[in-house]
């Protein structure tokens, strides 16, 4: 029997329908370039590249019908796109086009909504909520901890590294939302000298700064090594790598979190995962990440192992109210912070 909702909802348009009819042309441009993917050559030709000059020209002061917005970006961009979910594209670490990720970006963009409030989105928040939850189940973190997706591990880097900030400093009764970082105690930040840019970028955004991260030697593979850890003499940051980008080595996630935790100072461990922490879920490589659910922050995304579209990064905090503190507005919780 059909639910209330369900009984409600309209009729279809008719084919002939304008709206109808562009969405159906996009579907099939998508399909006809998904099926034929693994016979394009993986780079653009110079001809291609070159034609998306023809894009470039004065904004119009005329609407242009749907159909001819999608009919153009397609003959003149599509030869120009390079070749990332082709079986012969070895660059980077990148997501697939698979039919159901392809489809529910469709119906997300077509829902529309606005993902930041669950009074804005019940359906989108409640979805966010339940995957965080596997996600954080999956990995075997702890279960008290809150995360957020993002637009890719940079992101989540900033989003964890963030609260690790806020959290030391009010250990200090420094309140960084009062004073800002002007005048405040300062924060040690130790990682390898092996990791990976985009961790040494957002600890620049967040205004822990690039130049005065202590950096510690990595061993033959590429891990950093426990007996060079130097003595923490203040509040810190350990950042830590679950999966080397140059090697795929893993730190030894016990041996320095036991150096770590020994310090007589509030210490805060942060993992960049982006590449390795998914060795968790098989049973031949999880013993490579003994320790890490030890940590107290962890980023990673989805594109890599999960084969899912770009823009899926996440931000995993065991603190959750440290997490949620740090992304508040004012006296409202950011909603998409979930435990």
């Amino acid at each position: 029997m059909l639910n209330d909702n369900a009984e409600k909802r309209p009729n279809p348009r008719p084919s002939h329908d304008p709206t109808w009819s562009v969405l159906d042309d996009v579907a099939a441009r998508a399909k006809r370039y998904l099926t034929g993917i693994g016979q394009r050559r993986v780079a653009p030709t110079p001809e291609a590249v070159a034609g998306l000059s023809a894009l470039d020209v004065p904004l119009q002061d005329r609407p242009i019908p749907p159909e001819d917005v999608v009919e153009e970006l397609d003959r003149i961009a599509e030869p120009a796109t390079l070749t990332i979910s082709g079986p012969r594209f070895f660059g980077f670490v990148n997501g697939g086009s698979l039919p159901a990720t392809v489809a529910v970006n469709w119906l997300s963009t077509a829902w529309d909504q606005h993902g930041t409030f669950a009074a804005t989105s019940p359906a989108t928040t409640a979805v966010e909520r339940i995957a965080m939850r596997w996600i954080i189940d999956l990995l075997g973190l702890p279960a008290e901890s809150a995360g957020a997706f993002v637009t890719g591990t940079t992101v989540a880097h900033i989003s964890a590294l963030a609260a690790a900030r806020d959290w030391l400093l009010s250990t200090c009764g420094w309140n960084i939302d009062t004073h800002g970082l002007f005048g405040a105690p300062p924060i040690n930040v130790i990682a390898s000298d092996e990791g990976h840019t985009t961790l040494f970028k957002a600890l620049g955004v967040v205004g822990l700064g690039r130049s005065r991260v202590i950096t510690v030697p990595s061993d033959a593979q590429g891990r950093m090594r426990a007996d060079a850890i130097p003595p923490i003499t203040g509040p810190t940051i350990v950042c830590l790598q679950a999966g080397n980008v140059n090697t795929g080595s893993f730190d030894p996630f016990n041996d320095i979190i036991d150096r770590v935790r020994a310090a007589d100072h509030p210490t805060w461990v942060h993992v960049d995962g982006a590449f390795g922490i998914w060795a968790r879920v098989a049973p031949k490589r999880a013993y490579l990440t003994a320790g890490v659910e030890r940590a107290d922050s962890w980023a990673t995304d989805g594109h890599k192992w999960l084969n899912v579209p770009y823009d899926c990064g996440m931000a995993i905090v065991r603190n959750a109210d440290a997490l949620r503190r740090t992304m508040a507005f004012g006296l409202v919780r950011w909603p998409r912070c979930f435990g």
